[in-house]
């Protein structure tokens, strides 16, 4: 029997609420930086309008490939030239992005057949990797679940700190070591002491780094396969923590780790700091990889599973509506 990690429901509404309110928000040449399309109503699907939606999809960071599977999805949809009604177009809009995410949107389900659930968690410096893991452990103990973090990051001896805060806060105990420590050999131990203590999930944080960073990039190849001499089967869950705002890079990133070490979920984050909303269309056209969980700041209640439809919606509705 699995245990899945449940969203709350009386907050669901309200988080993509607060997501619509951002996506909305204006950048510096008063342009906003979600995709706001109720310009579409009315308009036939003519040569004019579809470059207008390409270039439009394109600014909001939706990316080459996803933006034409888009446009070919609206001709079958509704035909090139034919006369709309009011909603015909915007409805055929949501239903080609939402088609195009809907397949990414897999909840996380914890695996109680494995003790611990060897949750590994990378990503590069700034994306928001530890706090995430803060707000997956307050999660994961709102379920019942026993959760132990292990630091990873052996680098940064502020890193440990934050962690160990984390740790604190939510009342779960955190393996490390001395600064300089082996990565590898950290989670290791921290897996064995999981096992001991009979935790059902293991967050283990591991450095920053940037994609183009071979030798840490190599070093997380190198955790995956020590993990998996205690389990084979671990990792249960390789997550990627992404930077929203970042753009077309983020992209470029998750190509990156998926490469090296095989990504099973993706967390993005900072969806409220200049991000165009349209990343997560660009990178579900390039990996197949499910998405996780959305966040939208610090607090514990800005970070919920991703829901497709949802995120359709608070795409293309304004405030309010």
């Amino acid at each position: 029997m699995a245990k899945q990690s449940q969203t709350d429901e009386s907050r669901k509404e309200g988080f993509f609420s607060r997501l619509r309110k951002r996506l909305a928000g204006k950048d510096r040449s008063g342009n906003g930086l979600g995709l706001r399309f109720d310009w579409l109503s009315g308009r036939k699907l003519d040569a004019e309008l579809e470059e207008e939606l390409e270039t439009r999809l394109l600014m909001a960071d939706v990316g080459i490939a996803a933006t034409q599977k888009i446009l070919d999805s609206l001709r079958r949809r509704i035909g090139r030239n034919a006369s709309a009604d009011p909603d015909q177009v915007t409805h055929a809009l949501r239903a080609a992005m939402t088609d195009i995410l809907k397949t990414h949107s897999v909840p996380l389900v914890i695996d109680d057949r494995h003790s611990p659930f060897v949750i590994l968690m990378v990503g590069v410096n700034g994306s928001g990797k530890t706090t995430t893991i803060g707000k997956l452990a307050r999660k994961f103990r709102q379920d019942g679940l026993k959760v132990m973090l292990a630091a990873g990051d052996t680098y940064r001896a502020a890193a440990t700190e934050q962690l160990q805060a984390w740790g604190e806060r939510n009342d779960v105990p955190v393996i490390s070591q001395q600064p300089g420590a082996d990565p590898a050999a950290v989670i290791y131990d921290a897996i064995e002491a999981a096992r001991a203590r009979d935790i059902d999930v293991l967050l283990a944080d591991t450095a920053g780094r940037l994609q183009n960073q071979a030798g840490l990039m190599t070093e997380l190849g190198k955790i995956v396969r020590v993990i998996g001499k205690l389990d084979p089967q671990a990792p249960h869950e390789t997550m990627l923590v992404l930077d929203a705002s970042l753009g077309q890079n983020a992209v470029s990133q998750a190509i990156s780790f998926h490469e090296v070490v095989g990504l099973t979920g993706i967390t993005m984050t900072k969806l409220d700091s200049g991000a165009k909303g349209g990343i997560l269309l660009a990178l579900a056209e390039q990996l197949d990889v499910p998405f996780r969980y959305i966040g939208i700041g610090e607090q514990l209640e800005d970070m919920n599973v991703f829901d497709a439809d949802q995120y359709v919606s608070a795409l293309l509705k304004p405030p309010g509506d």
